[in-house]
């Protein structure tokens, strides 16, 4: 890893469906995280690379900070919340179409308890009036705290994306590159892969389960015993890469709506996967799917441990 002038961590926090992981995704310049309408998409902490000639910036998107129902809530909240003291700057994320509520209100308070320097991102500005986008930095000033800086962007057009990005490259400590020049995210492609699923799955059952479904993804080459050796040299040659998506429901009936009428709400979500998976690992995919019943997964601290939550 090479010397640069700066680099460090920031850390894009807010309550759910603000637009974080498309702020993420737009600030790194290319999709590092999944994005969706349905708030609480995002369950884990993804970290994004994006390395100039002069700085590293590793952005941290984070769970929407939430009032939880389930024990998989309480523990992407505290994740979340645990990002705070972690990084060297702070965007608190506000949506410019809404009014400032009780759950801005209540992440801008984790934030000035946190005392990182924080700025503070009014997004979807490409949806608001010039009004709107006043009144919500007035109001964001007034309620919210003391920041560095506001800023107005749009994640979903780029609008003032590069003003944010020179107020955090400019915030940065000076240090070393931590992350491997072309590196743009430290998820692992399995993991990757498994988001890519659910986004496509939670995109194709639309509004029926926003939260019931989690996702595994196995590599079936990594399966394959001694005996197997030669077939999978001879997969691998032909640039095939076999993965099998487990997908978990917590009820039988929710099972049926991720299968959908004669598989076809599976099979959608399946083959837009595959595509975007062949994109992104550069090689051809086959890809299995399976679902099971995991009852009352969320709320279930073995299988939170075991899936990684």
């Amino acid at each position: 890893m090479s010397e640069l002038p700066h680099s460090g961590f920031a850390t894009l926090v807010g309550r759910p469906n603000v637009g974080k992981s498309t702020l993420l995704n737009r600030l790194v310049g290319t999709k590092v995280a999944i994005t969706s309408t349905r708030p609480q998409t995002t369950r884990a902490a993804v970290r994004g690379v994006r390395t100039t000639a002069t700085s590293q910036l590793v952005l941290v998107d984070t769970p929407g900070l939430h009032k939880p129902r389930t024990l998989l809530g309480e523990r992407t909240n505290r994740r979340a919340a645990e990002t705070l003291s972690e990084v060297d700057v702070v965007c608190l994320v506000i949506d410019a179409t809404g009014a400032i509520g009780p759950g801005d209100r209540h992440v801008a308070g984790l934030v000035q308890e946190a005392g990182t320097p924080a700025v503070l991102v009014v997004n979807k500005i490409d949806r608001a009036g010039r009004a709107d986008i006043a009144g919500r930095l007035a109001g964001a000033a007034a309620e919210l705290g003391d920041f560095e800086a506001f800023v107005p962007v749009s994640a979903r057009t780029g609008e003032g994306t590069d003003v944010l990005l020179a107020d955090l490259e400019a915030r940065l400590p000076p240090g070393p590159a931590l992350y491997p020049e072309g590196m743009v995210s430290d998820q692992p492609e399995l993991v990757l892969a498994a988001e890519i699923v659910r986004e496509k799955l939670l995109a194709a059952t639309r509004d029926e389960l926003p939260h019931s479904i989690t996702v595994m993804v196995e590599d079936l080459d990594d399966d394959r015993g001694d005996d197997d050796e030669h077939d999978d040299r001879t997969e691998r040659a032909d640039g095939l890469r076999r993965l099998r998506a487990v997908i978990r429901v917590e009820r039988e009936s929710q099972k049926g709506m991720v299968i959908g009428r004669g598989g076809h709400v599976l099979k959608e979500a399946g083959t837009r996967a595959r595509h975007e998976l062949e994109a992104q690992l550069g090689t051809r995919v086959h890809l299995e799917t399976r679902v099971r019943v995991e009852r009352d997964w969320q709320r279930r601290p073995d299988i939170l441990d075991r899936l990684g939550y």
